[in-house]
């Protein structure tokens, strides 16, 4: 007879817990995990295909450990006077970020965020024997300075975690709110910017305040803007010393010879790569448009996605559109949906799909209270 969970000594903190995860459902429209639509091109693929092919021929030697080349080619996309030794890889941004905590979290020490924010946050601090508190995020999702200060004042947390575009609301951090974190802190200061090419034009990178505060370090990924999300690669700039830091806590031959074969032929193609980021920009932009001239509300976003509501009961409006073949994302606060951009195509069919589950839910469906982004609300939805 089968063992159960509750059968085995598993550790007390995890028990009842349930593995993360989006749905993952074979369904026309796909549109909850923040994917870029676009497939990589034709040229990507066949480099990509030509570097597997160099890596496999010399697969039973172990990689390098270091993974110094790719470290190198990514400073030369970030640019802003980085090099290799600023710049750490690892598989994927939930890799690097669980790293950190590795490193500069666990038993006694606290990790700071701002609700509502990226629901992986706290998984990474419950794995790390990291204790986890959270402050409160303004009615339009924007982050009060002083809120933050005092919260650090409160908890004196050994690591803050700020995601600037933040998911899942799309929302961008000044840097000014950044630099005073980082002064009041009394460790590091995370900024995942995941979304960062999507960023409206003019909304500054944190990597600009690296030289002037040691202890911040900026997470991005390949999964996002970059089509890569099939690649598992996530990355960070920092000091020097930090990356030393996690080098301690790095597991031996983390990031495979394959792994870092198809990122640095990624990376060579960077310009092709991102060549759907403006346009998709644009779809978001009018996302954001479309949903506010319907009745709804839309957050501002930076990001490759939309928050969207409110409705009285979003898990009716959630099933409605995957009745309908279109696949979004149930989190965020209660009321709130988040929609993936994709291509022209499916964002006519999640447009179509919404106004009919609303209509047959009724006009009550969609609630019009308050305002967030700067979005009007309007009782029921108009028609198309």
């Amino acid at each position: 007879m089968g063992q159960t969970l509750s059968d085995l000594p598993l550790r007390e903190e995890l028990r009842g817990e349930v593995p993360y995860g989006a749905p993952q459902l074979d369904v026309p429209v796909r549109l909850n995990v923040n994917e870029n639509p676009y497939p990589p091109p034709a040229e990507v693929v066949t480099d990509v295909v030509a570097s597997v092919e160099q890596a496999v021929r010399e697969v039973n030697r172990y990689p390098d450990r270091e993974a110094e080349d790719l470290r190198a080619d990514l400073a030369a996309y970030l640019g802003h006077g980085l090099t290799a030794a600023h710049v750490w890889a690892a598989n994927g941004s939930n890799e690097v970020m669980t790293q950190i905590l590795q490193a500069f979290g666990g038993p006694g020490r606290v990790a700071l965020s701002f609700a509502p924010t990226y629901s992986m946050y706290p998984e990474y601090a419950r794995n790390t024997c990291t204790t986890w508190r959270t402050g409160r995020r303004a009615d339009d999702f924007t982050l009060d300075a002083d809120h933050a200060l005092e919260q650090i004042r409160t908890h004196q947390p050994s690591v803050v975690m700020l995601a600037s575009p933040n998911n899942p609301t799309g929302t961008a951090l000044p840097l000014h709110v950044i630099e005073a974190i980082c002064e009041a802190a009394p460790g590091m200061v995370v900024v995942d910017e995941a979304y960062a090419e999507f960023r409206r034009s003019g909304t500054p990178s944190a990597l600009s305040l690296l030289p002037r505060h040691p202890r911040l370090i900026v997470t991005r990924t390949m999964s996002k803007a970059f089509a890569f999300a099939g690649g598992r690669v996530g990355y960070l700039a920092a000091d020097p010393a930090v990356v030393e830091a996690l080098r301690i806590v790095r597991l031996p031959y983390h990031l495979s010879a394959i792994t870092q074969a198809v990122a640095r032929a990624a990376l060579r193609h960077a310009d092709v790569m991102l060549a759907r980021v403006a346009e998709l920009r644009a779809r978001r932009d009018e996302t954001v448009e479309w949903l506010r001239a319907n009745g709804f509300v839309a957050a501002d976003s930076d990001a490759n996605f939309v928050l969207f509501g409110r409705f009285d009961d979003r898990h009716a409006v959630w099933q409605g559109l995957l009745d309908r073949g279109v696949l979004i994302r149930e989190t965020g606060p209660d009321g709130w949906l988040r929609v993936s951009i994709g291509t022209a195509e499916e964002m006519a069919a999640f447009r179509s799909a919404l106004l009919e589950v609303t209509s047959v839910l009724g006009a009550d469906s969609v609630v019009a209270e308050g305002s967030t982004g700067g979005a009007e609300h309007r009782e029921g939805v108009a028609a198309s």
